[in-house]
């Protein structure tokens, strides 16, 4: 080993030989000792010191490859080898008896890979584009030191094989299984292309940039074990560091391919082997690291990365070889299954009738039935996990449709299975084997099915779990150029002891029968049947849907069945494109709707505290208080459907619903709210509110709070500062008096008195309107300010505003639209927290759980003062589907325990934000109640931070969960999920703002 040298001497060095003052630190190496080298003027570079060997030209062959580099690419950072003071590149001295050679390097900037955090998926692709161009651009350096014996060469891996003794039991297992593999492939890696590679991007080898939201690589240094191999190692070795410690190391993997392949075109006999060199890299840097470890137990740079190479072995070898073959070739742009192109050509030679598979069945016709995620036909969750009642409908539409055979599935993304047991861990948050990889056919309970070709029984097992095939049959056939298979899933029992492995079977041959739900897998009677070019090594089960991110892959292992029919399977009506939906948004659609976030979601399907995207992604929503006892409640659902096929008309004719709902709520509010009047929509609500007031008072002034939103009619809008104050607003209108935010955290008056001090500007504007001969006819809040940032306004604030207001002989609105109806845990209306009660009390946006439902509930004096002779009719307010829906609410509410429930999750969401404060003191204040919380993003001396709640949002939503932000500054983020929304939910929330709050962007303001 080279001695340790100290920076005084290094500094040295560098004075003698460069003739550059500057200071040294240590740098971490392999073999030789290094130094980061700042010189006064500012500059910095690395001075490398390496023991003397007999021969030279080996720091020769480093410094010329350098040269050849920089003449051959500028696309990425390199370092460049930098002349002593005699002109030459390296510096033969002696120290202290030894002989050593000493040379300096130009300094690369950026971050270490290894400390980049997160790792996003363009950055894994940038990684291959510079790998890719080192690669292409050795093509042509030849060297004689290039062609050297190398333990880090991939092509002498062989050498690890005596040391698996070395490891546990477990540990051997992964070794030897990939040691297997490697020897068994040495003549075709033998002819594999060879040329010059850099042999050790390894994370501590590669700089990344230092944008910190879209980082790319910038930089490849240390060049110290290039060598003369295989091509290929070069991407092994380079993929290997890009995998470690994430759930996915294909998909991570697959995105290097692809950029390092758009640079150094890869062959498909080079992607052949390229599983097996990933598995060996890593055989051989935990065998090195185990090594090393004995030999100098103090370098600790020697063993860094031994414990994610374990853990990236392990998941490597739980990788299918011949998928992850497929998935390379697929990211080269390669067809995935090398035979597909000559399985669809037989194919479409040699198809079949459905009466072949079917002969029992008189079809005249085929169907195609809408499944997808966004299907109505499936119904909400109750509807579609009840085989009963999927196959009702079926049979429903199959009376109608005799002759036809109904069918459908075929690269479908459903909803059947976004549940946890089709549910993962990816590299971006949770991901669901969603898309359907077979065809359905959906006929009845007994039904033979018969052999499309001749072959043999391969498979015959039950996977007995619910919503699983049941009982499975898989043929084997041949075609022009190889094997292919047909599955057949949801089987009678019977077939299990019909079949056995390795029976011939003839084409037209009854096969097997459709199974009922009992014994089926607990599905309405079908066959899921599907082809298959590669069974993948199993022997009892295959999938039978995937990832929607791998089905490029999938749908060229496991080809379209439409191939082999006669018949057309194909949908008649594609859906549109996001990019056609938006196009068509954007020339016929009011221009100032907005989208959300930069990528917009396609929403299809809600459930629950989720919603779902077209390909089967599950978002929890923590921002939408409108589905407030759930996304498609089923008995929402039936409510309006149940009444709506019945009757909907409007209130001037007698009808009980509406007696119902209203009496269901009157329990709600307090005694002296005893009036209600029924509208569409919150806006509506405050719109008629304040209506009330200056009919009643005969007054026009209002007073409102600052960033409070009530609406998007003329009135409402008037009185939200949110709104006029906001972009596009024209200010404050002269009948709107606006009160300071009472915000206890960062705004004017954050002391124990603030509370009255922030209603004292209520007292002030009522004495400037007496200096213009004028009263206020009202004053109008929400009980917490939700636009304002999730405000919970101090103690005595709306006791003394209240007391003032009504001196004045004005009304006192609360705008529940946003906080009512349980969401506060506490109590049931976020205005019973402080001790008062409203004239009158606003409802909205949760009262009908989605559906356009609103409330105005008032005293018995505001109505009677009210009713001066004008008739109030509101064409659809208070028609009975609204009030059977509007009664369903408050029905779940009470019998699934919802307003305690969010107290319950609400109070442990709460202090658990508490405590990720503690940890991450961006976080500047938690606040809110019950499941209507916030916390704000600021430095340590409250300055807001927008951005990084607005990077916090973006990232939180490709993890799989939506969250929005607000508040004058755009830096709280807002929790109102619907109030199902589970303590396993909470958690889940929290661990993924952990991982967030973690990345660089966060840390850094």
């Amino acid at each position: 080993m080279v001695p340790l040298i100290s920076t005084e001497k290094a500094s040295e060095l560098v004075f003698n030989h460069f003739g550059i003052t500057s200071e040294t630190t240590p740098l971490p190496g392999d073999m030789d000792i290094n130094f980061h080298v700042k010189t006064e003027s500012g500059s910095e570079a690395v001075l490398k010191i390496s023991e003397a060997t007999p021969d030279t030209g080996y720091l020769d062959f480093q410094i010329e490859l350098l040269q050849h580099l920089k003449k051959k690419t500028r696309a990425i950072a390199l370092p460049e080898a930098m002349a002593t003071s005699d002109a030459s590149y390296i510096k033969t001295l002696t120290l202290n008896g030894t002989t050593y050679q000493l040379r300096m390097l130009s300094w690369v900037p950026g971050r270490l890979w290894a400390r980049v955090n997160p790792k996003t998926t363009s950055l894994r692709k940038s990684l291959g584009i510079a790998a890719g161009t080192i690669t292409c651009a050795l093509q042509d350096f030849k060297h004689t030191h290039a062609q050297r014996t190398l333990e880090w060469d991939l092509a002498e891996a062989a050498w690890t094989v005596p040391y698996a003794d070395r490891f546990s039991e477990e540990e051997q297992h992964l070794i030897l299984h990939f040691q297997r593999l490697f020897k068994s492939l040495q003549k075709k890696y033998e002819t594999l292309p060879k040329s010059v590679v850099h042999n050790d991007i390894n994370d501590y080898n590669i700089l990344v940039s230092n944008n910190l939201k879209d980082p790319e690589v910038a930089g490849i240094i240390d060049f110290g074990d290039a060598v003369y191999t295989q091509t290929i190692n070069d991407a092994a070795i380079t993929i290997c560091y890009a995998i470690m410690e994430l759930p996915d190391p294909l998909a991570a993997a697959a995105e290097v391919v692809k950029g390092y392949h758009s640079e150094y075109p890869f062959s498909e006999k080079e992607l052949e082997l390229l599983y097996v060199l990933i598995g060996m890299r890593l055989v051989v840097s935990v065998t090195k690291s185990s090594l090393r470890k004995e030999e100098d137990p103090s370098n600790t740079y020697h063993v860094i990365s031994e414990k994610p190479a374990w853990q990236a072995l392990q998941k490597w070898a739980e990788v299918n070889n011949n998928f992850a073959h497929y998935t390379f070739r697929n990211a080269c742009g390669y067809p995935a299954h090398p035979s597909e192109e000559a399985f669809k050509k037989w194919a479409l030679s040699n198809t079949i009738s459905l009466t072949t598979f079917f002969p029992t069945q008189h079809i005249d016709s085929v169907t195609v039935l809408d499944m997808s995620v966004g299907s109505t036909l499936l119904g909400n969750l109750s509807e579609y996990s009840d085989p009963e009642v999927s196959e009702f409908k079926l049979k429903q539409f199959s009376k109608t449709n005799p002759t036809t055979i109904l069918a459908n599935g075929y690269l479908e993304t459903r909803p059947f299975y976004t549940t946890e047991a089709f549910k993962s861990e990816g590299n971006n948050g949770p991901q669901y084997r969603s898309t359907h990889l077979g065809t359905d056919f959906w006929v009845p309970a007994q039904t033979p099915i018969h052999a499309p070709f001749d072959g043999i029984v391969k498979i015959v097992h039950h996977n007995d779990y619910d919503k699983d095939y049941g009982p499975m049959l898989i043929l084997e056939h041949t075609f022009t150029e190889g094997t292919f298979y047909s599955l057949y899933g949801h089987l009678t029992l019977e077939t299990l002891e019909q079949l056995n492995v390795g029976d011939i079977v003839k084409q037209g041959q009854q096969i097997a029968r459709i199974g009922e739900h009992f014994e089926n897998g607990n599905w309405a009677p079908h066959l899921h049947f599907q082809l298959i070019l590669d069974l993948l090594g199993n022997n009892e089960n295959f999938n039978g849907v995937a990832f929607p991110s791998e089905i490029p892959v999938w749908k060229s292992i496991c080809p379209d069945p439409n191939l082999i029919f006669k018949e057309n399977l194909s949908p008649s009506k594609s859906s549109l494109s996001e990019t056609a939906i938006i196009d068509f948004r954007k020339e016929h659609l009011g221009r100032s709707l907005s989208l959300s976030y930069s990528k917009p979601l396609h929403i299809v399907r809600g459930e629950g505290a989720y919603l779902i995207d077209i390909e089967g992604k599950k978002y929890l929503d923590t921002a939408n208080n409108v589905n407030h006892v759930g996304h498609q409640h089923p008995r929402v659902v039936a409510a309006g459907q149940q009444q709506m096929a019945v009757l909907n008309t409007n209130t001037r004719y007698l009808h009980e619903e509406i007696i119902n709902y209203a009496d269901a709520l009157l329990k709600k509010l307090p005694k002296e709210l005893s009036v209600l009047h029924f509208v569409n929509s919150g806006s509506e609500a405050n719109e008629l509110a304040l209506r009330m007031a200056r009919s009643i008072t005969g007054r026009k002034e209002i007073m409102a709070i600052e960033v409070g939103y009530h609406g998007n009619t003329n009135a409402a809008m008037d009185v939200s500062s949110y709104k006029f104050d906001g972009k596009g607003g024209s200010g404050k209108p002269e009948h709107t008096h606006i009160l300071p935010l009472p915000d206890p955290y960062r705004g004017r008056h954050t002391d124990a008195d603030s509370g009255s001090k922030y209603a004292s500007y209520a007292k002030r504007h009522i004495e400037h309107l007496k200096i213009i001969d004028e009263k206020v006819a009202g004053f109008i809040g929400e009980s917490m300010v939700s636009c304002g940032g999730q405000i919970v306004p101090p103690k005595n604030y709306f006791k003394k505003i209240y007391q003032y207001i009504r001196e004045e002989g004005g009304i006192c609105i609360a705008d529940e639209v946003q906080t009512g109806f349980g969401r506060m845990g506490k109590t049931f209306w976020a205005f019973e927290l402080y001790d008062v009660i409203p004239d009158i009390v606003t409802m909205g946006k949760p009262a009908g759980n989605g559906h356009p439902l609103a409330v105005v509930a008032c005293t018995q004096e505001i109505a009677e003062a009210f009713d001066t002779g004008m008739e109030f009719f509101n064409t659809f307010g208070g028609n009975p589907v609204s009030c059977a829906i509007g009664r369903t609410v408050l029905e779940i509410i009470d019998d699934e325990g919802l307003q305690q429930h969010a107290l319950d999750v609400g109070s442990f969401l709460k202090n658990e934000l508490i405590a990720l404060q503690e940890e991450f003191p961006i976080i500047g204040d938690v606040r809110g109640e019950g499941l209507f919380l916030g916390f704000e993003l600021n430095t340590t001396e409250k300055k807001p931070l927008p951005q990084h709640a607005a990077y916090l949002a973006d990232r939180m939503k490709e993890l799989g969960i939506l969250m929005s932000t607000d508040g004058p500054d755009y830096n709280v983020l807002k929790i109102k999920p619907p109030m199902v929304f589970s303590k396993d939910n909470a958690k889940e929330l929290i661990f993924r703002l952990k991982t967030v709050f973690a990345e660089d962007f966060m840390t850094t303001y």
